[in-house]
Parts: structure tokens; C-alpha cells; sequence
């Protein structure tokens, strides 16, 4: 059974946040348009497969509840609900400390 696909209003902020840079600061619109589709595009190729994506586990190897995709330079968190989606909670450059980012108590 193919899963939904959901976004968090933060998920959508980032991916905006991701176009206006490689648009704005970086002048390259075609490359913020392919960059925004392909994580899209990578993010719904897991509808099928929910549990494909890479676990993120926390450095004393405990699961911290989220799943990941990889688009180039972007990671796009995201846990599976028990309503069969797979439900996208941020999409964040990989060069960032993204651990502190989704947990900020750390």
C-alpha cells in the first residue's frame, strides 16, 4: 500500500528557505527549481517504501524516531505515522549539525 506524504509547515518553510538561496544568493534559479524538485522527487519515492530510508539513530546507537533521504547536499527528516504516512519534518543542508537542530536539548 503506497503511504501519503506529508509536510510540516517547517519542512515547507525550509524548502522555500533552500530556493531562495540557490536563487537569490547564488543567482541560479534553474538550479534552486532542480534542487527543490529532486528532494520533492526523493522524498516521494519512499511512499512505497516508507522504512527505506536511513535511520537516525543518536551516538549511544538509540533510534531517535526519524528517517532520512539524501538529495545531494539536503537530508529530509521524517517519521512514519500509524495512518500510513510518512510525514517530512525538516529538510536540512547536511553540512549544518542537524542532531541539534531536530533535538535542541542536546
Amino acid at each position: 500500500m503506497q503511504s501519503k506524504i506529508g509536510y510540516s509547515p517547517r519542512a515547507l518553510k525550509d524548502l522555500d528557505e533552500i530556493w531562495d538561496y540557490i536563487e537569490f544568493e547564488l543567482c541560479n534559479p534553474s538550479a534552486a527549481q532542480n534542487t527543490v524538485d529532486g528532494i520533492m522527487d526523493k522524498v516521494d519515492g519512499i511512499a512505497s517504501f516508507p522504512e527505506s530510508g536511513a535511520k537516525l539513530v543518536f551516538e549511544n546507537g538509540l533510534d531517535s524516531g526519524y528517517r532520512y533521504v539524501v538529495f545531494k547536499n539536503y537530508l529530509a527528516f521524517y517519521r512514519l505515522r500509524s495512518n500510513n504516512v510518512v510525514y517530512v519534518d525538516r529538510v536540512i543542508y547536511g553540512g549544518r549539525d542537524y542532531m541539534r537542530i531536530l533535538f535542541p536539548g542536546l
